[in-house]
């Protein structure tokens, strides 16, 4: 059970705020005294604080400072007059998680500690995965990603075996082969990759297997390739999809024999290498159109491990996203601490088609853009907030023979646009006119027309 601590110097608040979290199920704490509320904190397990900035002869900013020198991960919310919005903020650039003013409703109390509790728990998942994620650089606890994590650490152990990985890109193909060759035997040797894709089939192939003094008219010394560097290691062959077919035939003859030949040379050179390969290529239509070889596929896929979309593991996202802010909130020297709960569920709901290079870019975006202590939906970039279903709003239909009202069409449209934004944001009035675009009033009038509620 949470444990919550209340210190404020007015009874009527601290049994009020008692009162309010009960209801929730939270064991509560409660203290008027500065001294005894950081003692507590020290000597109990406390989920979160609401501290009052006004104790008396003592400030609220002393006492959090006094809690971060305890604890500097506790979860603090300052509780504050409207006189003193400025020392609010200041609380914030401490470490407080956010601020609430007096009077409060039961309702804000009720949300804002779900919010912070929420917070404090990706945090603790992002630094305690899972056991299973030990040495491999991914984040994310969904079932799928887990059995990945397990499939990882199997094949490390069998050193030899070659393992193709598969997922759209932007998935992490990358990430799982550098984990399988540090969690192997042969974590020591050399990890050599390449993109298959990036060069001409001559360039790849001098790149692969290297080539003897005079192979071909700039070949003016012997040159290693990357299978002879990668000997007693591993080579990654991203994008293998996109491999010449002539220089499939070659590396179908090194999976077959273990051996390579250098360019313009007249002897097979013995190799002890592990193949990993990788692709966003559907293979069999690939095979179907004769753009790869089917025999060299199944020499490759020995030991599957496919990626889902992050669409597909939507789980993932908080945690990644809670990853991805405390990396570069630090790296920018940046106050912020979280998510609203429309701008999570909002990046819940998003296609992600860039998976989670592109949710990375996003939160560095925001990052460099803002300097604020919570990311709300306003902070999104537009594609995010304003990706909606085509099927929930009208834009495209067939005119009927006999034809349509205009003024309805138009009507139904503007209707299922303000629902949709409504619901966004929870019936918040002033953010609902902002991410439409429209002045407050206006919003009003449209919400009596339509009969929705507004705050």
């Amino acid at each position: 059970m949470e444990k919550i601590l209340i210190v404020d110097d007015e009874a009527f608040i601290r049994e009020n705020l008692e009162r309010i979290l009960a209801e929730d199920g939270f064991r509560t704490l409660s203290t008027e005294s500065p001294e005894a509320a950081v003692q507590i904190v020290s000597e109990e397990e406390i989920s979160l604080v609401l501290l009052d900035l006004n104790l008396g002869s003592r400030s609220g900013l002393d006492v959090l400072r006094a809690m971060k020198e305890v604890d500097p991960d506790i979860l603090v919310i300052i509780i504050t007059g409207y006189g003193t919005v400025e020392s609010a903020v200041e609380a914030l650039k401490i470490g407080a998680y956010d601020y609430i003013k007096k009077p409060f409703k039961a309702d804000a109390i009720h949300l804002i500690v779900k919010l912070a509790l929420e917070t404090q728990t990706l945090r603790r998942r992002v630094k305690h995965l899972s056991k299973d994620a030990v040495g491999i650089n991914m984040v994310g606890n969904s079932p799928a990603l887990l059995q990945i994590f397990r499939q990882i650490r199997e094949v490390a152990k069998h050193e030899t075996a070659t393992v193709l990985i598969t997922g759209e890109s932007g998935t992490g193909k990358e990430l799982v082969a550098h984990a399988i060759h540090n969690l192997s035997p042969r974590s020591e040797r050399p990890f050599v990759e390449i993109n298959c894709g990036s060069l001409p089939y001559n360039l790849l192939e001098s790149e692969l297997f290297g080539h003897e003094r005079g192979a071909f008219t700039d070949a003016k010394t012997r040159k290693i390739g990357l299978f002879e560097d990668a000997d007693s290691g591993s080579i990654f062959l991203d994008e293998i999809g996109a491999m010449d077919m002539n220089l499939q035939v070659k590396l179908l003859r090194v999976l077959e024999d273990r051996k390579i030949r250098r360019l313009g040379g007249n002897r097979n050179i013995d190799i002890n290498v592990r193949i990993i390969a990788a692709t966003n290529a559907d293979f069999k239509s690939s095979i179907e159109r004769k753009g790869f070889r089917e025999d060299l596929y199944y020499r490759l896929n020995v030991f599957p491990i496919h990626i889902p979309p992050i669409r597909d593991r939507r789980e993932d996202v908080p945690v990644l996203l809670e990853h991805f802010l405390f990396r570069f909130s630090k790296e920018f020297n940046k106050p912020m601490k979280g998510f609203s709960r429309e701008a999570l569920d909002l990046m819940m709901r998003y296609h992600w088609p860039g998976n989670v290079r592109e949710l990375r870019n996003v939160v560095e975006r925001i990052c460099i853009m803002h300097d604020v202590n919570q990311i709300r939906a306003e902070h999104l970039p537009r594609e995010i907030w304003g990706e909606a279903p085509q099927s929930e709003v009208p834009f495209s239909f067939e005119i009927p023979p006999e034809g349509i009202v205009l003024d309805d069409v138009v009507g139904q449209v503007e209707k299922d646009l303000v629902v949709k934004a409504f619901r966004i944001t929870g019936g918040n009035v002033a953010k609902t006119a902002r991410i439409l675009n429209v002045p407050r009033g206006t919003l009003r009038y449209k919400l009596e027309k339509y009969q929705l509620g507004g705050d």
